[in-house]
């Protein structure tokens, strides 16, 4: 190489500050795009509105198994769904024989007294035969893989719950409007 070559060569080198500029820019650049990633995140939103048995199960199997996929889930719990996230309400919870079309009873048996107790015992011990999970077991389960379980401050004042009596890492005091925000960042939205 000409000494001509190499001095236009070195001539053309960026300085350091142009170096210094440039790998900063490339810091910023791979900070964004490492933020855009978390971003993509997929989100799920469960609302819970019953109180029942049966219907306590579906938002906690839904929550559980979208966070073992990676989602970033919450469960709002409102009017009777608050119950499953009550400590000694959620161990009591009840399976109404009357009105369900899948009872093995007739709706004229099932108004009967007992009858609602009679047919939560038959799924508890279908749930015990089964092995499947209590409801204590899918909240702490749930809590553990990162579900927020959110209880409504507009029912935990109607219904006069004490915060104390939820199950540890629910978080209380949370709002219509908290829950509608959140809906409205998810990608998956449901009503249980």
């Amino acid at each position: 190489m000409s000494t001509d070559t190499q001095d236009a060569a070195v001539d053309d080198a960026p300085s350091r500050a142009e170096l210094a500029a440039r790998v900063e820019q490339l810091e910023e650049q791979l900070a964004e795009a490492r933020t855009e990633s978390e971003d993509d995140t997929q989100k799920m939103s469960i609302i819970a509105t019953k109180g029942t048995l049966d219907m306590a199960y579906p938002p906690l199997i839904l929550a559980s198994t979208a966070a073992a996929f990676g989602y970033e889930v919450t469960v709002f719990h409102t009017f009777w769904g608050l119950d499953i996230l009550h400590e000694e309400r959620s161990k009591n919870l009840k399976l109404s024989s009357v009105g369900n079309p899948n009872m093995p009873i007739p709706n004229a048996l099932a108004a009967l007294p007992g009858m609602d107790q009679m047919t939560t015992k038959m799924m508890e011990k279908r749930i015990d035969d089964n092995d499947t999970a209590t409801i204590e077991e899918l909240i702490d389960t749930s809590l553990d893989m990162g579900v927020e379980f959110q209880a409504c401050q507009m029912t935990i004042e109607l219904m006069d719950y004490d915060e104390d009596d939820f199950y540890d890492g629910v978080t209380t005091g949370v709002g219509a409007a908290t829950a509608i925000q959140d809906m409205a960042e998810a990608d998956i939205q449901l009503l249980v």
